[in-house]
């Protein structure tokens, strides 16, 4: 089992978080790919690619897409030390916290990126 993260390179939160992943002991491998890239387009040819750049997504190797809330928790879900967190926060009552994680990101994001101006929405490649 294998999880690949699509993560926008461009945004220092995404960038900072998909470090912090990348040096965490995981149980599950993470990969990861720049969202809207030429190789996410060619491994996921049917995701819809600018909202990578708007929202986590995960990708896991049997096709499993989770976006949002559900990625974060999955991508912690990943982790030796964080599984058993992972799991509260898929449970009802962790889902409040998990979402008002995301959120809390999201505001961060929307604070310290360069703003998007649909110039995130990338071109479809060609036929």
């Amino acid at each position: 089992m294998r999880l690949t993260v699509l993560y926008d390179p461009d945004c220092p939160l995404c960038a900072h978080v998909r470090e912090w992943l990348g040096r965490q002991p995981q149980l599950v491998p993470l990969g990861f790919v720049p969202a809207a890239s030429p190789e996410a387009r060619r491994r996921y040819p049917d995701l819809d690619h600018a909202s990578t750049l708007k929202e986590i997504t995960v990708v896991g190797d049997g096709g499993q897409v989770y976006r949002d809330t559900a990625a974060w928790i999955v991508c912690l879900w990943a982790l030796a030390e964080h599984r058993p967190r992972a799991q509260w926060l898929a449970t009802p009552a962790g889902a409040p916290f998990a979402r008002v994680s995301v959120l809390a990101a999201a505001k961060y994001r929307a604070l310290t990126a360069a703003p998007c101006d649909d110039a995130c929405e990338l071109p479809a490649p060609p036929d």
